[in-house]
């Protein structure tokens, strides 16, 4: 069973955007069908989300393909810790709205537009092996160790993802791999009952630092807040060791 310490962090609308971008697929459930998996999920401006799926999955999904009003449906995604975890899920989103076809016709017209916001490669097979879909978003819960939590879609469309969710991977397998000396200095913010387990990076992001605690008795997460969010690498950079106790180490800096 997983336990929560946190700090001041992300919004839920900022984790909800963040773990859209790290997620790589997700599973979409349409009433009266079987669970269909998407190769992309992209979060548009106008609060529709494009889904993009293999052709041949939608085979025994007839009745969405029907129905220009939409029919019900949820995605669910899935973020996977970056690192080989005991427990690899740090969170689930589930997005619910109606499911809509994009016509034949609009489909190379749509995968433009999304390619212009979010480069993909399930968009060079749209018209081929692959279709889009749009599922027009009305709600939205993320969970965690820290519970679940909804957030208005208004305020998930205002939201922007953390700025440093494309380099987290990078980061954090260099924190678990090269830095052992940083963790175990960060280790000494946590209560001692939690300095007894094998300490891992769970995440990272502008407002500080996760750690996974993989205790005897279970597994805790742990924020570590920093001082102020980072606004670019140099800052984070600075803000972590700043965390550790170490401002003059040199940069932290991971492997591209």
């Amino acid at each position: 069973m997983l336990g929560a310490t946190t700090t001041t962090g992300p919004s839920t609308a900022e984790r909800v955007r963040s773990a859209c971008m790290r997620a790589e697929g997700a599973a979409l459930a349409i009433d009266g069908s079987d669970p269909v998996i998407t190769s992309l999920h992209h979060l548009r401006p106008n609060g529709e989300m494009i889904l993009a799926v293999r052709t041949d999955s939608l085979d025994g999904a007839v009745a969405w393909q029907s129905s220009r009003a939409g029919v019900p449906a949820v995605l669910e995604l899935t973020d996977h810790a970056p690192l080989a975890l005991r427990e690899p899920v740090r969170s689930l989103v589930w997005l619910r709205g109606d499911l809509r076809p994009v016509p034949e016709s609009l489909m190379r017209p749509m995968a433009g537009a999304v390619a212009a916001e979010h480069p993909h490669p399930a968009l060079l097979d749209v018209g081929h092996t692959t279709s889009l879909m749009r599922l027009i978003v009305t709600s939205a819960v993320v969970a965690d160790s820290t519970g679940a939590e909804p957030v208005d879609v208004d305020t998930l469309l205002a939201a922007e993802p953390d700025p440093f969710w494309e380099m987290e991977t990078s980061w954090l397998e260099h924190l678990d791999s090269d830095h052992p000396d940083l963790l175990a200095q960060l280790a000494r913010r946590l209560p001692p009952s939690l300095r007894q387990g094998r300490i891992r990076p769970l995440g990272i992001d502008r407002y500080g630092i996760r750690l996974r605690i993989e205790g005897e008795c279970g597994d805790n997460d742990v924020r570590l807040g920093f001082a102020e969010p980072a606004r670019d690498v140099l800052s984070l950079s600075r803000a972590l060791r700043v965390l550790a106790g170490c401002p003059f180490l040199n940069g932290l800096r991971a492997r591209g």
